[in-house]
């Protein structure tokens, strides 16, 4: 009779082992998801981020950055001026997140993003050739007749906040040209082709070799905003909405104002 009961008893046990194994497992799985949420979020994704041309070097930088932290994410970048990232997003271009350098363009694309977060600020100043041999020394100066000054056209976000600046102080300036984007600028400048532009901080600073940046005082000057969003478009949604909320993150900062931008 024991023995009866006995082996009644060790089956029972064995019945309610094999019952409780996989609840056990489940509970394992679901806190190994927790513990690898945000890693596993942008795993093995592949991201296109439509960016403002005035990001181009730094977030080359933050992007290799991001990949390091997150193994086996891959970031590419394309930079263009945010007026022709706006018109390639309209026009349904394959890309998972969009950076401008101002908040009027990104408003624009309301029906196209999630709701965008400013990530960064930026300052204009003034970029002469090397040695500054014309002896610029503020905003009033751009309007020497006698002078090459280059501008980016009115619809590019520095276009519009060089003409800002330059409307506040009454000012006319005869562009000799104006250019698609802030490099385009910075170019025309660094190759001898004009004598000054009007760029950003952030620019004028990746070619201290070739030009010389004027500073414009902080009471004529303008703030550049630059928003980031993920698009509705996009085939990687969790990863890049992940990439942008990184952004905004310290190491991202860090790199972003290592560069010379501002705090968002």
């Amino acid at each position: 009779m024991s023995t009866t009961l006995t082996g009644r008893r060790a089956a029972a046990a064995v019945i309610t082992a094999a019952l409780l194994l996989p609840l056990a497992a489940c509970g394992t799985s679901d806190d190994s998801k927790k513990e690898s949420a945000g890693k596993s979020a942008s795993s093995g994704a592949r991201l296109t981020v439509l960016a403002a041309a005035s990001l181009t070097d730094v977030f080359k930088t933050a992007g290799a950055a991001y990949e390091k932290e997150h193994p086996g994410t891959k970031v590419t970048f394309s930079f263009a001026g945010s007026q022709e990232l706006a018109a390639q997003v309209k026009q349904g271009a394959p890309a998972d997140a969009l950076v401008t350098a101002d908040t009027k363009t990104m408003d624009g694309l309301k029906s196209d993003t999630a709701t965008p977060v400013v990530i960064a600020k930026n300052r204009l100043v003034i970029a002469t050739r090397e040695g500054n041999p014309e002896k610029i020394a503020g905003l009033k100066d751009l309007t020497d007749p006698e002078l090459k000054v280059v501008l980016a056209a009115p619809e590019v976000p520095v276009g519009r906040y060089s003409k800002q600046v330059l409307d506040a102080q009454k000012l006319t300036v005869k562009p000799v040209s104006q250019e698609p984007n802030v490099r385009a600028v910075l170019s025309k400048v660094e190759l001898g082709e004009a004598d000054a532009g009007i760029v950003y901080r952030t620019d004028a600073a990746t070619a201290t070799d070739k030009v010389d940046a004027v500073d414009i005082p902080d009471a004529q000057n303008a703030v550049a905003s630059y928003p980031a969003a993920t698009l509705r478009q996009s085939k990687n949604t969790e990863a890049a909405t992940a990439f942008v909320k990184w952004l905004s993150a310290p190491q991202a900062q860090k790199i972003l104002q290592s560069a010379g931008f501002q705090q968002p």
